[in-house]
């Protein structure tokens, strides 16, 4: 039987051929934290510019990581999106553009519509922190809101970056029938503005 790709885009034919993995852990994680500091918090380290709400043109990307000696393929892009374990980077439906999905320092607007959140959601922090968390509640800093995840396994993960990790609860469905607005990003993590120290549950 004759199959006909007419109606497939160029970027849906790629998404659907066999995946090839072109770099090592090492590698991948290195281009990764990389992208997360031009596309969440310095653009300007290579020269790009953000949209309104994070995107960036994926030719320009990478034609500026090249003139400042961070060459990346496109192969190699898509492949740092595809196997990020938090999967914090989308490229738009046809592939052209590519953002962060959360996690900005600079001003974007995402986009994303107001959700309900579960019961309970977690978040993992280093236990220096507790006890101004348990006076302030846990508050956004220098990023647009404060990131809460349905599973114990990120939190965690998260928390120990800078330290012993202490595993918050927070009764995120009594805060949104309090008021407190929350958001849901594409790789479901949930943010918010502020979480005050009543609604977290400390170990």
């Amino acid at each position: 039987m004759k199959l006909k790709y007419e109606h497939l885009s160029l970027y849906s034919f790629v998404k659907c051929a066999p995946r090839v993995t072109e770099m090592n852990e090492k590698e991948r994680r290195k281009k990764s934290k990389f992208l997360s500091l031009v596309l969440r918090h310095q653009p300007h380290t290579i020269g790009i510019e953000l949209d309104e709400a994070g995107w960036v043109d994926v030719e320009v990307l990478l034609t500026a990581l090249a003139r400042h000696n961070k060459r990346m393929s496109r192969a190699k892009l898509e492949e740092v999106v595809r196997t990020n374990d938090k999967q914090r980077f989308s490229f738009n439906e046809d592939g052209t553009r590519i953002r962060a999905n959360q996690g900005h320092s600079v001003g974007v607007e995402l986009g994303y519509e107001p959700a309900t959140p579960p019961e309970i959601l977690f978040h993992g922090t280093p236990q220096q922190f507790v006890e101004t968390i348990a006076e302030q509640g846990l508050r956004k800093m220098n990023r647009h809101h404060v990131h809460l995840h349905v599973d114990v396994e990120t939190s965690t993960a998260v928390g120990q970056r800078r330290g012993k990790p202490v595993l918050l609860k927070v009764r995120a469905l009594d805060m949104h029938q309090a008021g407190h607005e929350f958001l849901v990003t594409p790789n479901n993590v949930w943010l918010t503005d502020h979480v005050p120290a009543e609604f977290i549950g400390f170990p």
